[in-house]
């Protein structure tokens, strides 16, 4: 008897059906030994970056109940996944299976991998046919991700917990990514729009056929647009030219792990792991190559298949057979695109998403392997008699000949056919109008377009970008709006401190060469340990000294070493606090037990994190007019620091860092008055929040008062101003 061990149950059951007598197939239900969770010590850095694994708790009956399919098996296939990851779990199972030799600490012979990209018979027999052994050199590229990804998320979590907030994490690839939605969002912020002007004529020609024309000057001021304007109403108006182009749109690759995820994002409105949930069930039902894959690779036979279906639906003349080059240098040719394990199959999946994700699939697959688009593009452009007048124009296209589009019409769009005109035919004017609009900033980033900037500059890998934008969101440094990525406060925050304390660890180039650096370990081409040694040890250094810095010891001087800590009996560390030192639980955050500079034990409030730009710490303070946040220690000449209220219907206890932030950023200056050129501000004061200006104060009733904007508070500064009570003037005797 043969025991084939796959990944998924519903894997299981498809390929057993394949395989029939004398094999029996079960599921590991994916990985079943992983790191400890929040430890570091799990990891032998000394020894040479060794992981020690443990079972993971809940796989405990599987492993039970593969051991006793093992016992009863002669040979064993390990058919996980034909990836790193499924490399990584083969391994995993010879050694939680007892399935390893323990002299060369390899395999045993009764032990066999097989791989397949597509889970159809023919493949699942050919990939029996032709077992090979576990590739150590996949295997140790998943571990060195892993161990990288632990060691660096653990060092970098623990100073951001001392300097931000307890609770907060960082990671190797997951910050470089928030650092990218940051900057986005500063070019956002920086932005200042400018007013212009889109000028449009609806005219008609000598048949009475209408066209709407746009000036091809879009002017900054309004003394100018009012003069095309009046000019182009009393101007005699005619045809200057009819240019006719034709072009060819060309069918795009079939999909990627990456250009999937874009696709189904902005075709079908998918999240990431949406997409990647219904393409695992598609490939697992066999309806579907496997999916995670950088290669636009089709194999011969596939191509062939596709060339067929092409021809039978549309006809010879739209096949046309084409290989396209991957992006991505490190893309392994052996494994393939994502497509249709049997393109006759027009629709499939038992779901509605995976079967609109199957359509897509299916187009994109199809679509690769047919002719070209013919379109015609016509530009007819109008000048009125006057020529300080700059020209009209207005564009269309048709298709001629539709190609690749009759297999994804989605992405034909619409005719635009514009009417039969020649050069001098004159124009009759209708209407002219001019619509004043602004500038508008960058974008933020879509999910689709993050994922398509992170494969730009080479930052993780096709299959880790789901879970990249999934912890982005979990973590709260990211809201998702109708698939749009904004950075929260809190995000805001942890991306600064990064970018000033570990610029270059989460940079494009450097986030881009340790990726490959794990590929070339994957390819024999670099040893596991001496890459993380190279990376680490200049890496642990810095967050030394970071974190140093971060606990503020002093000198102790003369205070006693004996003390410990009141709640868990630990090791006490002097620290800076807003009213002198103090000795605080060197287990802080996990204990946050104190005592004061004499022995004795205090309550004194411990700082919420310290200001990204300034690193002065903020405390929760508790006044005479109620909670406040502070920024920094007073000085020695007994300056005030920097104070705000706490809004009333906020706990205190529950202000982060995030929050203490936006109460300091009062008062805020919104801008300058366009007629008195002095600022408007806005801030809260006893009665509540406000807007100033020039000595006109306005309460805010429904607005924000962190977030009103310049045109707001024009607005709410020209409306007639409310009085509390009716004036009282006594005479004077």
């Amino acid at each position: 008897m043969k025991l084939v061990i796959v990944e998924s149950p519903a894997k299981a059951k498809t390929i057993e059906k394949y395989l029939g007598a004398g094999y029996t197939v079960k599921a590991s239900v994916g990985h079943v030994r992983d790191l400890p969770k929040s430890n570091k010590n799990a990891i032998d850095i000394e020894g040479g970056f060794i992981p020690h694994y443990q079972i993971v708790p809940e796989k405990r009956e599987i492993i039970a109940d593969l051991k006793a399919a093992v016992a009863k098996a002669d040979e064993v296939l390990l058919a996980t996944d034909p990836d790193r990851e499924g490399e990584a779990i083969a391994w995993h199972l010879t050694q939680a299976l007892g399935l390893e030799n323990k002299k060369t600490k390899t395999p045993n012979q009764k032990v066999k991998r097989i791989a397949f990209h597509e889970i159809t018979k023919d493949a699942i027999l050919d990939a029996v046919a032709h077992p090979r052994d576990i590739d150590n050199h996949l295997r140790e590229a998943q571990e060195a991700r892993r161990v990288l990804d632990r060691l660096v998320g653990y060092d970098l979590s623990g100073l951001i917990w001392k300097k931000v907030r307890y609770g907060l994490s960082a990671g190797r690839v997951q910050s470089p990514a928030l650092r990218i939605i940051m900057e986005r969002e500063r070019d956002i912020r920086a932005f200042i729009p400018e007013e212009y002007w889109v000028i449009t004529a609806d005219v008609e020609t000598e048949k009475k056929e209408k066209l709407t024309l746009t000036c091809e000057e879009e002017p900054r001021d309004q003394k100018r647009t009012d003069a095309i304007v009046e000019k182009a109403q009393n101007g005699t108006w005619h045809v200057a030219s009819v240019k006719e182009t034709e072009t060819q749109r060309q069918p795009r690759a079939p999909f990627t792990t990456s250009t999937i995820q874009q696709s189904a994002s902005t075709r079908l409105g998918f999240s990431p792991s949406r997409t990647m949930r219904a393409a695992q069930k598609l490939y697992e039902k066999g309806f579907i190559t496997y999916m995670r894959t950088d290669s636009t690779h089709l194999a011969a036979q596939a191509q062939q298949q596709l060339l067929a279906v092409i021809t039978k639906e549309f006809g010879k003349e739209y096949a046309r057979a084409t290989s396209y080059a991957s992006k991505s240098k490190n893309a392994q040719e052996a494994h393939e695109a994502i497509r249709p394990t049997n393109a006759e199959v027009r629709t499939a999946g038992s779901d509605d998403d995976e079967r609109r994700l199957y359509d897509l699939i299916w187009a994109r697959a199809v679509s690769s392997q047919m002719t070209p688009a013919k379109l015609m593009q016509t530009k007819i452009t109008a000048t009125v008699g006057d020529t300080e007048v700059p020209p009209f124009s207005a564009t269309g296209s048709r298709v001629l000949f539709p190609g690749w589009l009759l297999a994804d019409p989605a992405s034909r769009g619409e005719d635009v056919e514009m009417p039969d005109v020649a050069e001098k035919d004159p124009l009759t004017l209708r209407k002219v109008l001019a619509l004043a609009k602004q500038t508008q900033p960058p974008s933020r980033y879509s999910e689709a377009g993050l994922i398509k900037e992170l494969e730009k500059r080479g930052i993780g890998r096709p299959s880790t970008y789901a879970s990249i934008i999934k912890t982005l969101d979990d973590r709260g440094y990211v809201t998702r709006e109708n698939r749009t990525l904004t950075p929260t406060d809190t995000g805001d925050v942890v991306s600064s401190f990064l970018e000033k304390h570990f610029a270059s660890y989460i940079s494009d180039s450097f986030t881009s060469e340790m990726e490959d650096e794990l590929d070339d370990i994957a390819l024999g081409k670099r040893e596991y340990e001496k890459t993380l040694r190279t990376f680490y040890t200049p890496f642990a250094q810095e967050v030394a000294k970071k974190t140093k810095e971060a606990e503020k010891i002093t000198n102790m001087g003369d205070a006693p070493k004996e003390f410990v800590c009141p709640k868990c009996g630990s090791t006490m560390v002097m620290k800076l606090a807003r009213n002198g030192t103090f000795m605080s639980c060197s287990r802080f955050p996990e204990c946050d037990g104190a005592r004061g500079a004499d022995g004795k034990e205090v309550t004194d409030p411990e700082e919420i994190g310290f200001h990204p730009e300034t690193q002065d710490p903020i405390f929760v303070l508790d006044g005479p007019y109620g909670p406040y946040v502070q920024l920094g220690l007073k000085t020695p000449k007994n300056k005030k620091p920097r104070r705000s209220s706490i809004p009333k219907e906020k706990d205190p206890a529950t202000v982060t860092l995030a929050d203490a932030l936006t109460y300091l950023s009062l008062p805020r200056t919104l801008g300058i008055h366009p007629e008195t050129k002095k600022d408007i501000v806005a801030n809260i004061g006893r009665f509540g929040p406000y807007i100033g200006h020039d000595g006109d104060f306005r309460s805010l009733k429904t607005d924000d008062v962190y977030t009103i904007t310049l045109e707001r508070a024009l607005d709410i500064l020209k409306e007639p101003k409310k009085f509390r009570g009716k004036r009282r003037f006594t005479k004077k005797k």
